[in-house]
């Protein structure tokens, strides 16, 4: 997690210094393994990244300083995870794990399960593909960037 939270800062401070980006609110989603780092950079960067989205994301529970169920206390940026009903990578007791700790310390999150689905529902070339769950998953993050960025 250390090497990809330096490669975000990188990627900040260069967008900073860019014309052509905007200064204002950003948003980041991370899908997979990347669902950490979404929130991660949310809790890193609090003043800046004001919406993430973790979309079936995996190691959201660990005895780790870094890990996103103990990040997301830190920010009150706007949070999605989206979960899939089946997943080996993130079952259900950790998810469980996650809406606990969202609702125990208040945290400015929502946490959804996609019924149904299974690891990787939103990538079309995948066999767990959902075209249903896919179609959802874009209006829940248009609706979470569109709020939180606006």
């Amino acid at each position: 997690m250390p090497m990809v939270m330096e490669d975000t800062d990188a990627l900040l401070a260069f967008a900073a210094k860019d014309e052509a980006a905007s200064k204002g609110p950003m948003g980041c989603v991370g899908y997979c393994m990347s669902g950490r780092y979404a929130v991660n950079a949310a809790a890193r960067h609090p003043a800046r990244v004001r919406a993430a989205a973790s979309i079936y994301g995996t190691a959201l529970v660990s005895d780790r300083p870094d890990s996103p169920h103990l990040a997301m206390q830190r920010t009150d940026a706007r949070l999605y995870f989206g979960c899939a009903e089946t997943d080996q990578y993130a079952p259900m007791e950790i998810i469980d794990k996650v809406r606990s700790e969202v609702e125990k310390n208040h945290v400015n999150a929502e946490v959804e399960i996609y019924p149904g689905t299974q690891h990787g529902f939103a990538f079309p070339q995948r066999p767990a593909y959902n075209k249903a769950a896919a179609e959802r998953h874009w209006e829940r993050l248009f609706t979470l960037f569109g709020g939180a960025l606006s």
